[in-house]
């Protein structure tokens, strides 16, 4: 049977990923940033900037993760991961400059293709869920921008840790009620994807960036290039 026919049958519940996913944290942020560093006066590449920043995030949050001794918000993460890309860049800054940026991924726009993808899989009979690293009530203020509903969205501060651990995946399915084997975990990030799948989750990844998955006996079930066709296989 075609990997998409398995998904059709056993899926019950679509998790996705929110940002880099369903939202362009990429993009939204670049523009955010973009005035901002040209008034400081550094010469350095907008979208390169914010990729630092993300990766900084990244890199403490899986700290936070592994030492285990409670559970930091993602807010506070990325306020300290932007502070630090702001010392290395040589500029001086101010706390509201940090809070204010920051402030932006609340309000980040779906990717172009995502609304009707997912009112079609909706239509299909598919529940539909979000499981994102962000903080309850940062959750909160961004699915408003993507123009439908969820069934549940679901921060990683149930399970106090980011993923891919697993305690997040164990806690998202026990949210929505099915096995581990009736979640679609849908993510831009390999590493999500691999969490999910190590977990027993079905996975599918969103290849935005045409980029190898990576060598790891932890497969995604499905590669799609965006939502849209994720829909496509699927509904």
């Amino acid at each position: 049977m075609e990997p998409a026919a398995v998904l059709r049958r056993a899926t019950k519940v679509v998790l996705f990923d929110l940002y880099g996913t369903v939202v362009d944290i990429q993009g939204g942020l670049t523009e955010a940033v973009t005035p901002y560093l040209r008034e400081k006066g550094w010469d350095g590449s907008p979208h390169r900037f914010v990729t630092w920043w993300r990766r900084t995030h990244f890199e403490n949050s899986m700290i936070d993760s592994l030492c285990d001794r409670g559970h930091t918000p993602y807010r506070e993460i990325s306020h300290r991961a932007l502070s630090y890309v702001m010392d290395r860049c040589g500029f001086a800054y101010a706390a509201d400059d940090v809070v204010r940026l920051v402030s932006r991924i609340e309000t980040l726009e779906p990717f172009p293709e995502v609304p009707a993808a997912l009112e079609r899989l909706r239509g299909a009979g598919f529940r539909l869920a979000i499981l994102s690293n962000g903080d309850r009530d940062m959750l909160a203020a961004a699915v408003s921008h993507v123009g439908i509903g969820f069934d549940h969205v679901i921060s990683v501060q149930e399970a106090a840790a980011f993923k891919p651990h697993r305690r997040t995946y164990a806690k998202a399915a026990e949210i929505v009620g099915v096995d581990r084997s009736a979640c679609l975990l849908v993510a831009n990030h390999a590493f999500d994807c691999i969490g999910a799948k190590a977990y027993g989750m079905r996975t599918a990844f969103v290849d935005r960036r045409r980029r190898p998955f990576g060598e790891t006996p932890h497969r995604p079930d499905l590669v799609v290039e965006d939502v849209t066709a994720l829909a496509a296989a699927l509904a």
